[in-house]
């Protein structure tokens, strides 16, 4: 987490303790955006998406969104009509507190699926949210939107040009039920740049690919992911020619910031203990190369050897086995733990021993490094063990 989260002009938030699953902390968030703000997003691919998801779909296709209304412990998922009257009538709520068009409001949850969304928790704070908006809010709001998080997830990112200054500061919530298929489980990324709406929704996709699509904790993909990044333009500064100075300096700003939110999930996995990078290189396809690196994460043998600190190297070699590569040939593959090769030739490579092995195994980050030996295409993600505290959380989540 970022020690210096910095405020963006023209984006203001405020949390509440609304009560709508936990008791005695803040569990809603209201983000307000300048008027004329850009907005872009991306969504959850799984069928059942959350009924917040449908509706900020529908409202962000048709006007510029003037708020975000962000509630924790309650994922209104697989909640039928009933979810989406509850959705609709949240941002009914914020939109006749503050004047706006109901369509100005984008809804988003995240915590328990299956469970009806209490909507009188929200009549009862949004206008205190409305009179304590800030824009030095971002912290309080980070804490809000945590479930199972331990900690809150934060990053910020500033750069000059020509003597004035761009601000991007993003926040995010996720540790469990990460497999995120466009996003995560909930970002916000805001910024004072100006930017047209069509050229932020490419920056924001371009973002995505590396760093949230680039992570698993568990293989799972949540039914209410979303990432949002938003512009008010309260800076001055237009970003929206990438071939400019101003434009390719903002998009490695948002690039920097997804990338450390995202890795701030994985060190945050539901009791995780390791950090680990999969790199799979010479694959014939980038698609072939992620094939390989997800079935290595997210194989169970190889994520309780990570959390074991045991160099149970066949458990990787069986997992790029049967990873579905046509006509892989075993005598190409190799296989190394950070600058330990522990496979080559078809088996076991001929300096490795198990202290080099243990070695590496015994550091809470390292890599695992796959040649395939079939192309030119590479890949990377983040992932992490899977330990005692895992199969605990999850099994009391309700309780």
């Amino acid at each position: 987490m970022s020690d210096d989260v910095l405020p963006v002009a023209g984006i203001r938030l405020a949390s509440a303790a609304a009560g709508i699953r936990y008791q005695g902390r803040d569990d809603l968030v209201l983000m307000e955006l300048a008027e004329g703000a850009a907005a872009a997003a991306v969504f959850t691919r799984n069928a059942f998406c959350a009924a917040p998801v449908t509706v900020a779909r529908r409202h962000l296709e048709k006007i510029s969104p003037r708020y975000l209304l962000i509630n924790s412990g309650n994922a209104n998922a697989g909640t039928g009509d009933a979810g989406m009257a509850a959705s609709y009538e949240t941002c009914r709520l914020v939109a006749a507190a503050s004047g706006v068009a109901m369509n100005q409001v984008l809804p988003f949850s995240t915590g328990v699926i299956g469970e009806d969304l209490p909507t009188d928790p929200f009549a009862s704070s949004i206008p205190g949210l409305l009179s304590s908006l800030q824009e030095v809010g971002w912290r309080q709001a980070a804490a809000a939107i945590m479930t199972t998080d331990t900690v809150s997830k934060l990053a910020s990112r500033r750069f000059d040009v020509h003597g004035k200054t761009v601000t991007v500061t993003g926040m995010c919530k996720g540790s469990g039920m990460i497999r995120p298929d466009m996003a995560t489980m909930l970002a916000f990324v805001a910024t004072d740049a100006r930017i047209p709406k069509a050229e932020l929704q490419q920056v924001l996709e371009t973002a995505v690919g590396p760093s949230f699509n680039s992570i698993t904790v568990d293989g799972d993909t949540s039914t209410n992911d979303a990432c949002v990044l938003v512009a008010s333009g309260a800076s001055g500064v237009d970003v929206g020619d990438r071939e400019s100075a101003e434009g390719q300096a903002f998009r490695q700003a948002v690039d920097e910031v997804c990338m450390e939110l995202a890795r701030a999930i994985v060190l945050d996995g539901e009791g995780a203990t390791k950090l680990v990078e999969i790199l799979v290189e010479e694959a014939e396809s980038e698609a072939q190369a992620r094939q390989v690196a997800y079935t290595v994460a997210h194989s169970p043998l190889v994520k309780t050897a990570l959390f074991a600190s045991d160099p149970n190297w066949g458990r990787i070699l069986a997992a790029v086995g049967r990873s579905g590569i046509d006509d892989l040939d075993i005598r190409q593959v190799r296989i190394w733990l950070d600058e330990v090769c522990i496979v080559s030739n078809g088996g076991r490579d001929a300096g490795y021993t198990e202290e080099a092995g243990q070695s590496v195994m015994n550091r809470s980050s390292f890599s695992i490094r796959i040649a395939v030996g079939k192309g030119q295409a590479s890949t990377r993600i983040l992932t992490c063990d899977l330990s005692f505290d895992y199969v605990k959380i999850n099994a009391e989540y309700r309780t």
